[in-house]
């Protein structure tokens, strides 16, 4: 039924659902499993002027070597589990990056993670998972993961 399986990560704690979901589906299907971060350019385009330039580099460096740790960390997970990988790391939005990757990898299906919080707070703010679940033209799961909101 599906031949490549897409899962994007940024580690955070709604991911690592994701991951097991990601892994079993490709394992089921005897697919490939993309892994994909997005570096996410508003966390580091923020600065306005040149003199914060330097300080733009540093981080946007350190959100790379975190993708790049995160991409590793699930390839050695799914290579233990025998399923046959390829990973990217992009620049940009992620909703707007994540798509595009699976338009251009012809991936099938989109395994994404989100932290389950509060109608108030997703109004608020909405997610990626949402905007590539209503955006993409093909199947998306979400896994969501229990948030405590004390």
């Amino acid at each position: 039924m599906y031949d490549r399986v897409l899962l994007p990560t940024d580690m955070s704690p709604g991911v690592d659902r994701a991951i097991e979901h990601a892994i079993d589906a490709a394992e089921r299907y005897d697919a490939e499993l993309h892994v994909l971060y997005v570096v996410d350019a508003d966390a580091y385009s923020s600065y306005p002027d040149d003199e914060y330039v330097h300080e733009f580099e540093g981080l946007e460096h350190a959100l790379e070597q975190a993708g790049r740790d995160a991409v590793e960390s699930i390839l050695d997970r799914a290579s233990a589990a025998g399923i046959e990988t390829e990973s990217a790391i992009r620049h940009g939005i992620p909703h707007e990056e994540i798509l595009e990757y699976a338009d251009e990898g012809g991936t099938d299906l989109t395994i994404v993670g989100t932290k389950n919080r509060s109608g108030d707070y997703r109004r608020l703010l909405g997610s990626v998972a949402e905007r590539v679940t209503r955006l993409s033209d093909d199947p998306v799961t979400i896994v969501k993961t229990p948030v405590d909101e004390k």
